[in-house]
């Protein structure tokens, strides 16, 4: 689809954080293959588990969103989860400390290739947040391991309320002191940037291989402002929005 941002469409780009700037994925299969009760997990396996946690957890999420209920610390929401597919398939042999091991894995995340130098470069021109569910202190640790240079941070905790509900966009950019239109969200995730398109702002897709894996590609290229993509020797995603955003 054509290009649909123009100069001087943003002052501040928003993005989310697991999926779209850190891998998330790796670090949590790493640790299945090292959890002592589940060695008997094939590789196949162990991305399925994976799989099956992010989905577990992005439906617990809707859930409480639909529901109208308060944000829940990801923790316990991770924790849970993870109870119910390791009982689903039969792995209840797992111990107390292996499961907080699991958990506590998701705090520490690797950015993509593409995403430090990316947001580096963008944050001389923008300010650059994120803007994702979770607490506080799991967005705090990420950047820490991950090392992506963000301005500043608005978890679901910290702003009490729970993305895709449209107040959290508005909260963030209250305290940004911006309207919608000079700013855009950058996220893996179609259902953020639908929730973000209907309030207002521009809408930027970043397509990575572990998010998304139940959506149609051709209809959220319709529906978001600019769709980026990498593969094997390109720039990565990340990039090309720098690219874009800085030849501005």
């Amino acid at each position: 689809m054509p290009i649909s941002l123009a100069p001087g469409t943003a002052e501040a780009l928003i993005f989310d954080l697991m999926g779209t700037c850190c891998d998330w994925k790796s670090g949590i299969v790493s640790t299945l293959a090292q959890t002592s009760s589940l060695q008997a997990l094939s590789d196949t396996d162990r991305s399925r588990l994976a799989n099956d946690w992010r989905s577990g957890f992005f439906g617990e999420i809707h859930a409480r969103f639909e529901s109208g209920a308060p944000p829940e610390d990801i923790d316990v929401t991770h924790r849970r989860v993870l109870d119910r597919i390791l009982a689903q398939r039969g792995l209840d042999t797992t111990t107390e400390e292996e499961r907080r091991i699991l958990v506590q894995r998701w705090h520490e995340q690797l950015a993509w290739p593409d995403a430090i130098d990316a947001i580096q470069r963008l944050k001389e021109k923008y300010m650059v947040v994120v803007l994702a569910n979770g607490t506080t202190r799991l967005q705090l640790d990420i950047v820490k391991s991950s090392r992506i240079p963000f301005h500043t941070l608005f978890s679901s905790q910290l702003l009490q309320l729970t993305k895709p509900d449209p107040a959290i966009y508005h909260k963030a950019l209250e305290l940004l002191q911006i309207p919608p239109e000079k700013s855009i969200m950058v996220a893996a995730h179609a259902y953020d940037l639908r929730a973000a398109k209907k309030v207002g702002m521009n809408t930027v897709y970043i397509k990575r291989d572990t998010e998304d894996l139940n959506e149609d590609m051709d209809q959220v290229r319709s529906e978001v402002d600019v769709f980026f993509e990498g593969s094997a020797g390109d720039r990565g995603p990340m990039e090309k929005l720098a690219d874009l955003l800085l030849s501005f």
